[in-house]
């Protein structure tokens, strides 16, 4: 799945210990087994609650009956991972089935922690780290890869009749974004958006670096490959004069071999840098994680108090929520 479904990250994958790589792979499989029940299947409301309904097995440690619930199962069980995790990313997913507008750059912020900030604490809790700035980076990380994407796939969403980019900046620039979305066409005013976008993604993948230094050094060419393939993404862009609507940038195969070469010298010279608050948006994120200290060894009996014990307060608020509903 991985290796068909994200070139990007299959490459970085590859330098990965294997050990945090299967875990990764399941990991990856359940992302894209949610993204796709959302977007390729036209996800509606219920799609999601089938979702939760397959997350609520896979913390029980009763898995649907398919290899890829299995597998997150089981990396759920061996790495403790907390629950607020997969559910932030299925929560952005239900943003979009409800069709998220994001009026300023902060609602793409707080959309991009859902579904690419939570896939950064998730990794980095796979990693053996749950260090609270090492955290708050690893969602920088998620949310810089986002804002690439959003640029990436500006022409191609809009097609699709969904826009990401921040309706102020777009309206600032003298665009009327339904107007603009019923007939999507490149324009210099959304080169300059695309841009401003990618500006703030650079910002935070330079922040990103410094956690990476906190990571175990067996993962982190891994993550600094995926960090520089992904900025390479928003290069591509630029190099097209920040044209994403009439062409999807792609970066090379040997492009990517030789960010992934740099990344194993990043990896050696790797500092950490001075802690700095995480994102408002990716707060909880973090101290979902940081929080979530299992006494024991994943897997034993503190690993299964916790899992159970998020269970029913999920319940719980599950069917606080139907009761207001109703």
């Amino acid at each position: 799945m991985i290796r068909t479904g994200s070139k990007s990250f299959h490459a970085a994958s590859l330098l990965l210990p294997a050990r945090v790589r299967e875990a990764a792979y399941a990991l990856y499989a359940f992302c894209r087994l949610s993204d796709d029940l959302v977007d390729v299947e036209g996800g509606t409301s219920d799609a999601i609650m089938r979702l939760r309904d397959r997350l609520d097995l896979a913390y029980a440690g009763s898995p649907a009956n398919s290899a890829i619930d299995r597998a997150f199962a089981d990396t759920v069980w061996r790495h403790a991972l907390p629950r607020a995790l997969p559910e932030a990313l299925i929560e952005g997913l239900e943003w979009d089935v409800a069709g998220v507008s994001c009026e300023t750059l902060d609602d793409v912020y707080a959309y991009s922690a859902r579904v690419a900030g939570s896939v950064g604490a998730m990794m980095t809790v796979l990693m053996g780290v749950r260090d609270a700035d090492v955290l708050a980076r690893a969602c920088d990380l998620g949310v810089a890869m986002q804002l690439t994407n959003i640029a990436r796939d500006v022409g191609e969403d809009a097609r699709a009749g969904r826009l990401y980019l921040p309706r102020n900046l777009l309206r600032e620039a003298g665009i009327d974004p339904r107007t603009w979305l019923a007939a999507p066409q490149w324009r210099p005013e959304i080169g300059a958006v695309v841009s401003a976008l990618l500006r703030d993604a650079d910002r935070l993948y330079r922040r990103a670096e410094g956690g990476i230094a906190g990571l175990p050094a067996s993962c982190r060419p891994a993550i600094f490959a995926a960090r520089h393939i992904y900025a390479e993404i928003g290069m591509e862009i630029a190099r097209n004069n920040f044209d994403p609507v009439t062409a999807r940038a792609r970066v090379s195969g040997r492009r990517k071999l030789a960010l992934m070469a740099q990344a194993l010298g990043d990896a050696v010279r790797a500092r950490p840098s001075a802690a700095r608050p995480a994102l408002a948006q990716s707060q909880f994120l973090v101290d979902a994680a940081a929080l979530s200290r299992p006494s024991a060894a994943a897997g034993g009996i503190s690993g299964q108090v916790l899992w159970v014990a998020e269970l029913f307060i999920t319940l719980q608020q599950r069917e606080r929520q139907r009761g207001v509903r109703a």
